[in-house]
């Protein structure tokens, strides 16, 4: 998985098409929570015809949004790799990254390819209880190389699994070694170390944490990993799917200490985009910034080396500091795959070492989930980025992903911005975002 270079990048490859625009918001309003019709063209998917059920079918289809260059090939490559190995042919219907987004309802509900790329978490849980995905636990039980984590992150609320890992990336707070050093700052162990170090940062001149919303979901981020320090993974799951509310005390708590934070922030951070909150952390004006392991390419080839990260600390030392946000791409299998046996062949080949290892020859760029893979080739930040994931005791899938997508970006985007812009009425916020919650899930 290469790394958003651009505000539009990422709004086409890691954000909701509801995100990207008010335009957008009308196909999707109501579509995640209901199951009801978007409006718009189904997908063509490109699953054989009934005959290719058979025993002695090898055919197998998968509906692909990996429509940018580099995935793309790695996909056509991992796919050339099973097709060689077990004589199944695959053939890949890629659309379009947001036009699949955007269409993924009628495209589950329609006819859809054997196999298909999607995202762990909410997004996945809500198709597989809708009846839309097919149940691949007898494929996790041929599988080895996953973290308890990425195997929570892929079941379903049944507990059955419906998700096949492939690719992730996580957030941390990323600081240059050599700025720690040159005054040197020590590695935060709890929220008031944390507050001291930032009180130090700003006697030294500097930005303490790199902020940035102008773009809309890094605040979201910030919101996770307080929430998942102050409350715990379940909340912030169950918040994110509507059955907590907004109101309580618990998630008042999340933007009291967030208000005490944000004097620490980079100030006007909504006119400010993600690269250029980067780049002072960079050109060495900030201190820290928590961000997706992206951030790395805002940095010289030459600077590389320089560039370190610790997991967001403890705050709750009965929760402690081992849940994180660490988005996770991958596969799911169709309700009536017309080749289910070969559509289980291909899940347990992509999940399995030899993809991994041919998703990290053809994309330097890309974590890979499976622990097997020969990861010899990673960077030192990449191999402490997935130790760092190896070692989570829950994953969650960064908020845009974890809820549905009409409320991230209809309410929440711009609920956290007005926080930034005012973090006074913090009462009168949550109260705002529990009504429209209500309206939006009952929908």
């Amino acid at each position: 998985m290469s790394r958003p270079q651009s505000q539009a990048e990422y709004l086409a490859r890691f954000v909701p098409p509801s995100v990207a625009g008010l335009n957008r918001r009308s196909l999707l309003a109501g579509a995640a929570g209901t199951g009801a019709l978007l409006g718009t063209g189904l997908l063509a998917g490109c699953g054989g015809s009934e005959s290719d059920s058979g025993a002695g079918s090898k055919t197998v289809s998968l509906g692909s949004n990996a429509s940018d260059p580099t995935p793309k090939d790695v996909l056509a490559k991992v796919t050339a790799g099973f097709q060689s190995s077990s004589g199944i042919q695959v053939a890949i219907n890629t659309v379009d990254h947001n036009t699949f987004q955007e269409n993924i309802n009628n495209y589950l509900q329609g006819k859809p390819d054997d196999v298909f790329t999607w995202f762990a978490g909410y997004r996945m849980r809500f198709f597989a209880a809708k009846g839309l995905a097919g149940d691949v636990s007898d494929v996790w039980g041929k599988l080895s190389g996953f973290s308890d984590a990425f195997k929570k992150a892929s079941t379903g609320d049944d507990g059955k699994q419906y998700f096949v890992p492939a690719s992730y990336y996580p957030w941390a707070v990323f600081y240059r070694k050599s700025v720690w050093q040159q005054h040197g700052y020590q590695v935060p162990k709890n929220l008031d170390e944390l507050n001291t170090l930032g009180a130090q940062m700003k006697k030294d001149g500097l930005n303490p944490i790199a902020f940035a919303d102008k773009d809309g979901w890094p605040a979201m981020g910030t919101f996770d990993i307080l929430n998942l320090r102050i409350n715990g993974y379940q909340f912030h799951v169950d918040l994110m799917a509507g059955k907590e509310a907004w109101t309580s005390d618990k998630v008042k708590k999340v933007f009291d200490t967030w208000a005490g934070l944000l004097p620490l922030h980079q100030p006007d951070a909504l006119g400010r985009t993600w690269q250029e909150a980067a780049q002072s952390l960079q050109q060495k004006k900030s201190g820290m910034y928590l961000l997706g392991l992206f951030v790395a390419q805002q940095f010289n080839d030459n600077e590389q080396d320089d560039i370190d990260f610790f997991t967001f600390p403890e705050i709750d030392s009965t929760i402690g500091a081992k849940a994180l946000d660490a988005p996770i791409d991958g596969y799911m299998m169709a309700r009536k795959p017309k080749s289910e046996a070969n559509a289980k062949k291909l899940l347990e080949y992509i999940g399995g070492v030899d993809a991994a290892n041919t998703i990290l020859k053809n994309d330097p760029g890309t974590l890979v989930a499976n622990t097997g893979a020969d990861t010899s080739g990673y960077t030192a930040l990449k191999k402490k980025a997935a130790e760092l994931v190896g070692s989570a005791t829950e994953i969650a899938q960064f908020l845009d992903r974890d809820t549905r997508p009409d409320f991230a970006s209809t309410v929440i985007i711009p609920a956290l911005q007005q926080f930034i812009k005012n973090p006074k009425d913090i009462s009168g916020l949550l109260t705002s975002i529990e009504n429209q919650k209500k309206s939006i899930f009952t929908s």
